[in-house]
This record gives C-alpha cells, structure tokens and sequence, in this order.
C-alpha cells in the first residue's frame, strides 16, 4: 500500500421485499428465517467487510385502503436480529435502523450498549427520523411532531443516549445523570457499563440540507446516494466541509451511499443482465405504484405497457401512505412526459428509464476500479452493498470483486481490530464525566 492509496469501506444491506428485490426469482429466499440473516452476514463477513445493515419499517404502506405487499416491514425487529446474529459472526459490524421519532434515549440506549457488549464492540445504530402521521398512529404520541421538529428531537436524542453511555466511568463504576433539555427531561441511574467501543457507531441516513448538517454535528457514518460520481463528489466537498463548524476533522465522518451492482464475464453481459434485472424490479404494479407517487391519484386503471396521463398530477394528495412524495411532482411529470415521446416510452418503459438503476454494472475487473475511482477522487469513503437478491446476491461480489480490491493494495485482507470503530477507523469517544 502506498500513502496515495485511500482505504476503501465496504458495508451490506439486506434489503427488504421491495423494488430493489427480485423477491419473485427463485433464488430468492424467506425474510423472516434466521438462516437467510445468517448467510448474508457470514457472507460480509468472509469478504471482510465493516458491516451488515438493517432497514426499519414501522408501519405497513397501504395502497388505496390495501397492504401494500411490496414493503420492508413484514421481517423481524432489528436489534433482536443482530444480537441473534452476534453469536454467528466474529468482527462484522451490527448496525440497525432505529426512529429517533418514536422511542425514548433510556430504552434505546440501553438496547445498543447491550448489543455492544454481547458482539464485544460491534454495535451501530443508524439514526433516522418520520414527520409522518400515518406511521405516528402506531404510537400513543400519533404524528404530534412537526416536521421542522424532526431533527431538532434527533439530534437531542442522540446528544442524550451519550450521556447515558458517558454515566458509566471506563473503570466500571456508574454515576447519575439527568438531562434537561426541549424534547428530554430525564434523571437516574443508566443499568448497563461502558461498552466496548464507548459509543456505539452512529450512522444517519439522509441527503438533505438537514440530514448533512446533523451528520456533521453528530454521526459517524453518513448513508445516502448518488446517481453520479459527479454528484457524490459535490455531496462529500459539502458534508465534510460542515464539520469544522462542530469542531471535528473529515476522517471523523464516512460517507457511504448505497449502491447495487451488477456482474458480467464481459461488459456486453452485464448490461444485458442489468436490464433484465432493472425489468424484474419494476413489475407492471410498481410501475403504476411509481407514477402514482408522482401524479397523487388513483391510476390502477391505466395500461403499465400504456402512454402516460394526459393531465398532470394533483397538487396535493395523500393516495399512497406512508409514502414519500417528490418534492416537485408538476416537473418530474413534465420531464417523464418529455422523455416518454422521445424515445416513445410506456408507462413502465418510462419508470424503468427514470428511476434506481444499478449503481456499477460491469466485468469485477471494471466494478473494482469504478468503485475504487470513486472512492480516490473523494466521491465516498466506501459504500453500502445493496444487492437485489436474498440472501445469495452479495456472494459475487464478494468472490470476484473483494479480491482484486485486496490485490489494489485498498481493500483488508484481514480485520486488524475487532471493533466496528476500528474497522472503520474512527477513534474512541473521549469519555465525558
């Protein structure tokens, strides 16, 4: 390894019965055995990889008055998967994603030290937020919290699970904390010891002006997405500049986005297989659950192999709950429409165009070095692997491109710590008596 050469990080994602999952092909395996948990995380950790993620759903989306069948929450509770999982890896990294909206700094806190102690320093959590009403009616506060609250309530959340972590000296004795502040007004006695890593990792999932200022202030990992290096770049220049502003150098946060990928033995194969894939992801119904998030109205009746609407989309609507609508719908129709009479595109043709598509498509050799230019030029610090197939989709990639990273000189050939912390390269929070 040279002193030019910057360290690739590397992370896994099992993702949820979603678009991204061609949950209907037959290598494709249950959401809810253990064994299907198992396999993806043995699989991150045999490539040696910095960890194994987890999404959270905390309410089914509904789709005109119906479950929605195509939904990450229909698995288990997260952190009882990854400490079931702590007793089948040995270095891998456990992060799960956990509202700051809808639980308590107490019980939270409590739950990732405890992760942290039985997987002996592995633990992350990924911070995520919801201004949503629909998923609040699952809790007795309902969706009280508006959304400029969202980050505000966050980032207190976390400033107060470190005073918990932090009431417990490194020597093992606990002392009282209390906490006052806007959402909090806690005090007692914290019922688990400094953990392994002090802190557990904090990971926050978002690309907003927001979500990159809280990053900044308070994550160690930051997971989002970029559809170009170009793009990447400008996010990584603007996040890691906020960070002198808190006091905290740019080796101090990661930026990881989440990517998939598709293998060929030549270039003309990936292609092929990525397209097939990308036809495999959107399925006439979610072509149509697509537009609907874009118009707000009912389309069931509309052709998937069709032209789009004539009419525009309706300015304010809430046809799909506990769904995210585009920020400025009268413009992303515009632009659909356009593309559509230009290349003469359907309904779904159009969908498969315009939307997620596969991060890096190509033979290992051109994936390996895509990934890594992204990563030299200071587009990410690694990434977050978002394979299309469960549980068996990260074995390629861990077979055929996890070695020519090795090879580079820029990826472990083998963990050299145990903690996630030091997989990733971060220091040990000073403690804070």
């Amino acid at each position: 390894m040279t002193a030019q050469q910057k360290q690739i990080h590397l992370a896994a994602h099992f993702p949820g019965v979603n678009s991204t999952t061609v949950w209907t092909d037959p290598r494709s395996r249950s959401q809810i055995d253990f064994s299907s948990f198992e396999h993806l995380a043995r699989t991150a950790e045999r490539g040696r990889f910095d960890f194994f993620f987890l999404a959270e759903g905390l309410r089914l989306r509904e789709y005109q008055g119906r479950i929605h069948d195509l939904d990450v929450v229909d698995r288990p509770e997260s952190i009882t998967l990854l400490n079931a999982l702590a007793a089948v890896t040995d270095r891998l990294g456990l992060a799960a994603t956990v509202n700051a909206t809808f639980n308590e700094p107490f019980e939270l806190a409590r739950r990732f030290a405890t992760l942290d102690h039985l997987s002996g320093g592995r633990a992350a959590w990924n911070v995520v937020t919801s201004s949503d009403a629909f998923t609040g009616e699952n809790f007795r506060r309902g969706g009280y919290l508006d959304r400029a609250d969202r980050y505000t309530r966050a980032a207190e959340f976390v400033a107060t699970a470190r005073e918990l972590w932090d009431s417990w000296t490194p020597g093992g004795s606990p002392r009282p904390f209390a906490h006052s502040g806007r959402h909090f007004d806690i005090a007692g006695e914290f019922t688990v010891p400094r953990s392994p890593q002090g802190h557990p990792v904090v990971i926050q999932a978002g690309d907003s002006d927001e979500g990159r200022e809280f990053a900044a202030s308070s994550a160690d990992v930051i997971f989002t997405r970029h559809g170009t290096p170009e793009a990447g770049r400008a996010f990584y220049a603007d996040t890691k500049r906020r960070l002198a502003k808190y006091g905290r150098r740019p080796s101090e946060l990661k930026i990881m986005p989440g990517v998939s990928y598709v293998l060929g033995d030549t270039a003309a194969d990936a292609v092929e297989r990525a397209a097939a894939i990308r036809e495999q992801q959107v399925s006439p119904q979610n072509a149509i659950l697509a537009l609907e998030q874009i118009w707000g109205r009912d389309l069931s009746s509309y052709d998937p192999d069709g032209p789009l609407p004539e009419t525009g989309p309706e300015p304010e609507s809430d046809h799909v709950q506990g769904r995210v609508r585009v920020a400025d719908p009268q413009a992303v129709a515009a632009k659909w429409r356009a593309l559509a009479q230009e290349k003469g595109l359907s309904i779904r043709q159009t969908v498969i165009e315009t939307t997620g598509r596969q991060s890096f498509v190509g033979t290992p050799q051109e994936v390996a070095s895509e990934m890594y230019e992204c990563v030299r030029t200071d587009a990410a610090d690694g990434f977050i692997l978002v394979p299309h197939l469960t549980p068996g989709g990260l074995d390629d990639f861990v077979d055929r491109v996890v070695p020519l990273l090795q090879e580079r000189g820029v990826f472990r050939t083998e963990y050299t710590g145990s903690t996630l912390r030091s997989h990733l390269g971060l220091a040990e929070p000073v403690w804070k008596g």
